[in-house]
């Protein structure tokens, strides 16, 4: 696949992108810089801002107030040019159901303005990324998910676009079917492609060069995983297994010991403020309130111990 270089190193730049709904605030002075050919995961709550971001990006919503560039061009004065360099796949399902595979293709093909000349080559390598060769007749709607969403893909790239924003693209499919879909995105990476994409799986945003984590509509932090885990360098996080987690974890909120505490699959993930605290305290103060523990034991933070964090402290300022 052909991806056009842009002499700038950031294909997106964002500099204090503003927009209100009337006096509600969704996205709130935001910054940042996308590389090209980079990976760059957006996440956050629902109601963060996340999607409100990217129709700015992509030119479909004006700013209220600060600018962003994509792919060289102003989001705000030029919405137009900034579609010609850009392939959008929504949360949504962006497919027509009632059009089979091979009239989805075509259709995007016109929309996009993909020259004639180029598009037996572009619909072939659509059919085989996303493995319906010889299921051109099929409708979207009957195939399985993960067929779906790679074809929706392939409709957002048909265009061979520089960029490309994906919103929650593997919202209801099977984990094999992630897999299979991060392996294509990765694909697009290093062939130059860059790729700004949301999603509510934070095992996902591993496979994400950089991380962008928004709360309320402002940024909370950046960086890459290795960077962002990093908030707990000069704290520890134990890992504690009790039949009785709610019990559990409103005694390790009163405890001074204590930053904050939320659930992991069914253990109690703790913060302790410090790394002098020893973990054999915290469970002795709790078996003196008759609460049982299972096992207590030190781990290293994830994804999801980051963004508790980040957003619980930017839901106190």
């Amino acid at each position: 696949m052909s991806v056009p270089q842009s002499a700038s190193p950031d294909a997106i730049v964002v500099r204090d992108l503003t927009r209100k709904f009337g006096s509600f605030v969704a996205v709130d002075h935001l910054s940042f810089t996308v590389r090209t050919g980079e990976i760059f995961g957006f996440l956050g709550s629902n109601g963060a801002g996340k999607t409100t971001t990217i129709r700015m990006l992509c030119g479909l919503l004006k700013p209220t107030s600060g600018a962003a560039t994509v792919g060289g061009r102003d989001v705000g004065r030029d919405p137009e040019g900034v579609k010609a360099r850009i392939g959008y796949m929504s949360q949504k399902f962006s497919l027509y159901e009632l059009l089979t595979v091979d009239q989805n293709i075509r259709l995007y093909a016109e929309l996009y303005g993909v020259p004639p000349k180029r598009f037996a080559e572009r619909r072939r390598f659509v059919l085989a990324m996303a493995g319906l060769e010889g299921r051109e007749k099929a409708l979207p709607r009957d195939l399985p998910g993960g067929f779906r969403q790679r074809l929706a893909l392939g409709c957002a790239i048909l265009h061979e676009p520089p960029i490309l924003f994906l919103d929650e693209p593997t919202g209801g499919v099977d984990p094999i079917s992630r897999r299979q879909f991060w392996r294509l995105i990765d694909q697009l990476s290093k062939s130059g492609v860059t790729v700004l994409v949301t999603t509510h799986h934070l095992d996902e945003a591993e496979y994400c060069h950089r991380l962008a984590l928004i709360h309320a509509g402002r940024l909370a932090a950046l960086g890459t995983t290795r960077e962002l885990k990093q908030i707990f360098a000069d704290r520890q996080l134990v890992e504690i297994r009790t039949e009785r987690s709610v019990d559990v974890m409103r005694a390790l909120d009163a405890m001074e010991e204590v930053e904050e505490s939320s659930l992991f699959g069914t253990a109690v993930h703790a913060v302790l403020r410090s790394r002098d605290v020893e973990p054999s305290e915290i469970v002795a103060r709790l078996a003196a309130q008759h609460l049982a523990v299972e096992s207590v034991e030190p781990v290293q933070p994830s994804l999801e111990d980051v963004f508790l964090d980040v957003v619980e402290k930017a839901g106190r300022e």
